[in-house]
């Protein structure tokens, strides 16, 4: 048995035909974010599930890690019109949503006129967002979830398709702010960057320290990127995918019976992890050349679905326990 989304009607052989299209789409947007980022093959697969799934992502690692040039390389690559925010402690949300300004005419009338700021752009690079305020970070809470602005009363649309691609530095270093937890919940994934494997790190050497780098090339637009979002949107689940999302977001929270959730998590994820969950597996399943994700797709995106979601107790901190331990343990159930 299947779930199909509420979509218009589409045969068997349209909806293959449209993902072999976008399957040779895919491939050739891998090569062209590989041609620039060298290694890292599961940071790019899930920060790409994340845009594919019509979604935003948070990238956390260390500096020196090539999240803001991987932002970068999928701007170009995607043909996005992409816009770069340095997040500061005195960042306002004016410099981010844009302001009115007053202006007077030839006929001496005064006129209030909007300024849009770097939020109207197809992809906007949230950099170091954990270093502003929590007033300025939550700027950006209507504008992803709703895809739309309101500045003095008016609403101002954003353009589509809407991606906010965002990264941040680990929370225990100086001079950063933890993310709101409503904030968190909008990310469709948190993607943990590590430090590259020995040779990913031999080849950047070579590559990046030369006369001439990588450079990335554009090799899709966006309103094709938009057509692979409605058909990810189209493509069926499994019921056992279905069960399975939701067997293990429900396990995720404090009182459903769950010992482990119960002793070490304090909240756990909303309804929101599993949408984000039903989303992300298609576009993964897609991802990988499959017209149906599977449990394992379920398996392989619990963690950065759910990490951000969940928060721990004061005794499981005590105990060294983290979220992703929690999470593995949860993921065995399914």
């Amino acid at each position: 048995m299947s779930v199909m989304v509420k979509e218009s009607p589409i045969s068997e052989t349209d909806m293959i035909a449209e993902a072999e299209k976008a399957l040779a789409d895919i491939s050739r947007i891998r090569d062209g974010v590989g041609r620039v980022i060298f290694g890292q093959e599961n940071v790019v697969e899930r920060t790409l599930v994340a845009l594919l799934a019509g979604g935003h992502a948070l990238l956390v690692g260390v500096p020196g890690l090539a999240k803001t040039k991987l932002v970068e390389t999928l701007g170009v690559v995607l043909g996005l019109d992409s816009r770069r925010v340095q997040f500061t402690p005195d960042l306002m949300p004016s410099d981010i949503l844009g302001s009115e300004v007053m202006e007077q005419d030839e006929a001496g009338k005064r006129s209030f006129r909007f300024i849009s700021g770097p939020i109207f752009a197809q992809l906007l690079m949230a950099d170091e967002i954990n270093r502003a305020s929590p007033r300025t970070q939550s700027a950006l809470l209507q504008a992803m979830q709703e895809y739309h602005v309101t500045i003095a009363g008016a609403r101002y649309d954003l353009p589509a398709p809407f991606h906010v691609l965002a990264t941040q530095n680990p929370l225990e270093q100086e001079g950063t702010y933890p993310l709101p937890e409503a904030q968190l919940d909008r990310f469709l994934m948190q993607v943990d960057i590590l430090y590259p494997e020995i040779e990913a790190e031999r080849r950047i050497l070579l590559e990046t320290t030369g006369i001439e780098d990588a450079k990335a090339q554009n090799v899709l637009q966006p309103a094709r990127l938009k057509e692979i979002q409605t058909l990810i949107r189209r493509m069926p689940v499994p019921e056992s995918v279905v069960e399975a999302i939701l067997t293990l977001v429900r396990s995720a929270r404090p009182g459903q019976g769950n010992a482990e959730t119960d002793k070490h998590i304090a909240w756990g994820p909303g309804p929101r992890a599993s949408q984000a969950l039903m989303l992300c597996t298609r576009a993964r399943a897609l991802y990988e050349g499959r017209l149906a994700p599977s449990v394992d797709d379920v398996r392989a995106l619990a963690e950065p679905v759910l990490q951000h979601r969940m928060a721990l107790t004061f005794a499981a901190r005590a105990e060294g326990t983290s979220v992703r331990d929690v999470v593995a343990k949860l993921v065995k159930g399914i």
